[in-house]
């Protein structure tokens, strides 16, 4: 595959975009991990989720 005079832009552009892709993965879950071990720590304390709660409550 010849991708001609612009071939080392072209594999830093697609390598560089990886590097981007892998970053936000590895972003995404490290955060999601974090968020768990809140709510966790939350729900320990006896903390609950809005959803959870009672549909008569105002606030």
């Amino acid at each position: 595959m010849a991708l001609g005079p612009y071939a080392s832009f072209i594999v830093t552009s697609y390598a560089l975009v990886a590097i981007v892709i892998v970053g936000l993965i590895v972003w995404i879950v490290a955060d999601h991990r974090s968020q768990q071990r809140s709510l966790k720590k939350l729900e320990a304390e006896g903390i609950t989720r809005r959803s959870a709660r009672t549909s008569g409550s105002a606030s």
